[in-house]
């Protein structure tokens, strides 16, 4: 990893900031678009970029906005990473969140962020907290080949278990759904059955598939040849060199999925994950005087 100092760590205005502390990820997983050339890295992608003054630059922005707002982070990197162990910037950040009361959605695939429990309760009840986890596959051999270094499926659901037990709200992200790999009713039958058991909020689906580009197809296709032989030539039969590749049983999928979502009172689309998301509580709703 290396250390910069950042000009800047929010990004967005009103009721919604983006935030992202690191840059590049050690999480290994196969289908990362974030190793796509369009986000222009100009170092190696497992060699983090760690904002080192993130926590200096997030409270002096937090202090001078009038109106209280959620901050979304992990869209981009994971929070969670393996270098957050010896870090903790992201522990500070969430300190600094929760003394100025605002409200975070935080992303990971990381059981780290259990270290951080009793801060996030604490954010939860002053302002907002909604803990979003990917989940891919219920299959734990299948995960570690595509989400090598970082926790498996059933640990994640652990995780937000735990959540719920504090009463902070979770979003399942169901994405991506890999054609040929884990694109079966049984495997989405199996992840919404555990997301209905420890009452997840919403679950966030993109059209059962997912997206390459150049620099993360690459990647991508290098797995698919080490552990699923045959199977790159069959997706470029298929698809070509498109950006959307979606499974050849999207519609059945997708009815499955948005049929329990119903039947369990579950927000389903994306739109719906997000608006609630970006939502602070009432008690924040009522615009300052200095707003007008």
């Amino acid at each position: 990893m290396h250390f910069v100092d950042a000009k800047g760590i929010l990004t967005g205005n009103g009721g919604w900031c983006g935030m992202n502390i690191y840059r590049g990820c050690t999480h290994g997983c196969i289908y990362c678009d974030s190793r796509s050339k369009c986000y222009q890295f100009t170092h190696p992608f497992e060699d983090i970029e760690v904002k080192q003054n993130a926590p200096e630059l997030l409270d002096k922005a937090l202090k001078s906005k009038r109106k209280k707002c959620m901050i979304g982070t992990g869209a981009m990197a994971d929070p969670y990473m393996h270098c957050e162990e010896e870090l903790g910037i992201t522990r500070k950040c969430l300190e600094i969140i929760r003394d100025n009361e605002f409200g975070i959605a935080i992303q990971t695939k990381s059981d780290r962020i259990l270290r951080d429990l009793e801060l996030l309760d604490e954010i939860n009840r002053n302002a907002k907290c909604v803990v979003q986890m990917t989940l891919t596959t219920y299959d734990d051999d299948l995960c570690a080949i595509l989400e090598p270094k970082v926790c498996n499926t059933k640990r994640r659901i652990e995780v937000l278990q735990k959540m719920q037990e504090r009463g902070i709200p979770t979003i399942v992200w169901l994405t991506p759904i890999l054609p040929f790999i884990n694109d079966t009713e049984e495997n989405i039958t199996a992840i919404m059955n555990e997301c209905i058991r420890v009452g997840v909020k919403g679950v966030i689906d993109f059209g059962m598939g997912l997206t390459l580009r150049e620099g993360d197809r690459e990647y991508y296709y290098a797995a698919l040849d080490k552990y699923f032989p045959g199977m790159k030539e069959r997706y470029i039969k298929r698809y070509g060199n498109a950006y959307e590749l979606q499974s050849p049983n999207a519609k059945e999928l997708t009815r499955l999925f948005r049929r329990i979502c119903k039947e369990n009172g579950i927000m389903s689309t994306p739109d719906e994950c997000f608006k609630y998301m970006q939502e602070m509580p009432d008690k924040y709703s009522q615009m300052s005087i200095f707003d007008l």
